[in-house]
């Protein structure tokens, strides 16, 4: 058997798996829905927090975890970046897309805006949703941050902000239109599930 076969043959697995799967689900689902300690598969369940691994974008060093957790109408985010210049200060921010594939983090897009607000710094209430001010670095190159946000939610509305990406950019974000002239995109990290009392 040739490699392109080989590969064929594979593809043909794959497709095949996948449709028996998609084709079992409606009926998976039916039989847990009749059985009463399984009724509950179904249904969506609220993550306890998010979370987002910072990674540095090409030729950088910005790295650590920013966390999420829903605090009533608002998200709490406590974040923890080393990996940045001694004594800077970096715009700090979501972004609409949980995209990481471009080696310069610009895949994200723009500032996670929902409501279709200007620009704007903390605590301003006028401010894009994903607009977290700036991070200020210690002597060491490490920042820590802890923030409320009131126009936020963890998953299940327009605001909310599950799969998207946040970002560190390389400059203060001077709260300039449109996007604070924050400068490149130093480290950037997807908001996933958070693993639950981690």
């Amino acid at each position: 058997m040739t490699r392109t076969t080989r590969r064929f043959a594979l593809s043909a697995l794959v497709c095949s798996t996948i449709g028996l799967m998609i084709a079992a689900g409606p009926a998976q689902h039916a039989r847990d829905g009749q059985d009463g300690d399984r009724a509950d598969v179904r249904s969506p369940i609220a993550p306890s927090g998010l979370i987002a691994v910072i990674y540095p974008t090409e030729g950088n060093k910005a790295k650590g975890i920013v966390r999420f957790e829903q605090r009533g109408d608002a998200v709490r985010v406590t974040a923890r970046i080393a990996g940045l210049k001694p004594g800077s200060e970096n715009g700090f921010h979501v972004h609409e897309f949980g995209d990481a594939s471009a080696p310069d983090g610009t895949s994200a897009g723009d500032h996670f805006n929902p409501e279709g607000h200007e620009h704007g710094l903390p605590p301003d209430s006028q401010r894009h949703t994903g607009d977290f001010g700036n991070l200020k670095a210690n002597a060491q190159g490490v920042a820590n941050l802890t923030l409320t946000v009131e126009d936020m939610a963890l998953t299940g509305t327009e605001k909310a902000i599950l799969g998207r990406a946040v970002i560190v950019h390389a400059e203060p974000d001077d709260g300039g239109q449109p996007t604070g002239n924050a400068g490149d995109r130093i480290g950037i990290g997807v908001i996933g599930i958070a693993q639950k009392g981690n």
